[in-house]
C-alpha cells in the first residue's frame, strides 16, 4: 500500500507516513511485493450467496438509499435531481473480483459500518506513525468525525468498503471479512478542504485514504480498491482525469502507481521537510471513455499485479 497524510483538521489525505509493513492507511497503492498471478473477470452468479450475506450482514438496499439521503438532509442541504440520482448511482454500485485466493466484494460504507471503518483507519494510522497505544482512542474520534463530515457531503465524496472471501471457505457469509476502505472525492464539492501537498485541482476526482487490514494483505485487494474507485469515478464524474500522492520514498507504491496508469504532474519542494512531511508526487492518471465501465481496463478479463 501507499503512504499517509494525517491532517488533524480532519483531512485525513493520506501520503505522509508508511508503517513497517509495507502496507498504510492511504493512497490507492501496493507497496508490499506481489508475484505475478491473474485476475480473472467477475462471476457475480457464483458469488450470488456471498452477496446475498453482505446484504442481510447490513441494512437493505432500501435503508442504505434512505441512510444516504437522511445524511444529506441532515446538513440541510437542498439536493438538485442530479444529487438523489448520484445517491441512487452510489446505493447500487458493486465492484466484484476474482483473485487468485479469493473473492473481493466493493461498495460503498453504510452507516452501521463506520465504527468498524474508523478502527481499521485509526490502527492503520498509529502504526504507519509509530504512535504509542494511548493514542489510539483519540485517533480513533478525530477519524471517526472526519468520516462522519465526508458523509455530509456525498454524493459528491465516497468512501468504498471491501469484503474478502477466500477460495475454499464456505459461502455461507461466516467467513466473509471486513478487508479494507479508501476514500473518493469526485468534483470541487467532495474536495477536501485541507489537501495534502501538492495540491490537486480542486474540481478533478482524488482518491486517498486507502488501507487493507494486516490479515489480507499480499493479496491483491489494495489494487482493486483502487480499481473499484476508477470504476465508480467513471460513473460519477465528468472528469476523467485523477488524482493521487505518493511519497518520494516509496519506490515500489511509484511503481504500482506508474504501472496503474499515473505519471507525475508535480512534485513537493524541498521545503516541505520543514513542517516534518515526506515529500511527495501529485500523480495523475487520465481514464478512458466509455459506455460500460465493466469493460474499460477497471475490470479487464485478465490483469497481472505489478511485482
Amino acid at each position: 500500500m501507499a503512504a499517509a497524510t494525517l491532517s488533524f483538521s480532519l483531512s485525513l489525505d493520506p501520503q505522509q507516513y508508511h508503517n513497517k509493513t509495507g502496507t498504510a492507511p492511504a493512497s490507492p497503492i501496493i507497496s508490499t511485493k506481489h508475484s505475478h498471478f491473474p485476475l480473472h473477470k467477475s462471476n457475480h452468479c457464483q458469488f450470488s450467496n456471498f452477496l446475498s450475506f453482505s446484504h442481510s450482514s447490513s441494512s437493505p438496499a432500501a435503508t442504505t438509499a434512505s441512510s444516504f439521503l437522511e445524511d444529506s438532509f441532515s446538513t440541510g442541504r437542498f439536493l438538485t435531481n442530479e444529487e438523489l440520482e448520484k445517491l441512487k448511482t452510489l446505493e447500487h454500485f458493486v465492484h466484484f473480483q476474482e483473485l487468485q485466493s479469493g473473492f473481493l466484494w466493493v461498495r460503498v460504507m453504510r452507516p452501521e459500518e463506520m465504527d468498524r471503518t474508523v478502527s481499521l483507519l485509526a490502527e492503520s494510522f498509529s502504526e504507519s506513525m509509530l504512535l504509542p497505544v494511548g493514542y489510539n482512542k483519540l485517533l480513533r474520534f478525530f477519524v471517526k468525525q472526519y468520516l462522519i463530515e465526508r458523509r455530509a457531503v456525498m454524493p459528491h465524496a465516497a468512501t468504498l468498503i471491501g469484503f474478502y472471501r477466500g477460495k475454499g471457505e464456505s459461502e455461507s457469509g461466516e467467513d466473509v471479512d471486513f478487508a479494507g476502505t479508501v476514500e473518493v472525492c469526485f468534483d470541487k464539492r467532495g474536495a477536501n478542504a485541507s489537501p495534502a501537498t501538492p495540491t490537486p485541482p480542486k474540481n478533478s476526482p482524488y482518491i486517498c485514504n486507502m488501507t487493507v487490514r494486516k490479515e489480507r494483505r499480499r493479496r491483491g485487494i489494495g489494487w482493486h480498491l483502487l480499481k473499484a474507485s476508477e470504476e465508480l469515478i467513471s460513473q460519477m464524474s465528468s472528469s476523467k482525469e485523477v488524482y493521487l500522492h505518493c511519497r518520494m520514498i516509496d519506490e515500489a507504491p511509484f511503481n504500482m502507481y506508474t504501472k496503474a496508469g499515473y505519471s507525475v504532474v508535480k512534485t513537493d519542494n524541498i521545503i516541505v521537510l520543514l513542517t516534518l512531511q515526506r515529500r511527495k508526487h501529485l500523480m495523475c492518471k487520465k481514464l478512458p471513455v466509455v459506455d460500460h465501465p465493466s469493460e474499460s481496463d477497471v475490470s479487464g478479463s485478465v490483469e497481472e499485479l505489478p511485482s
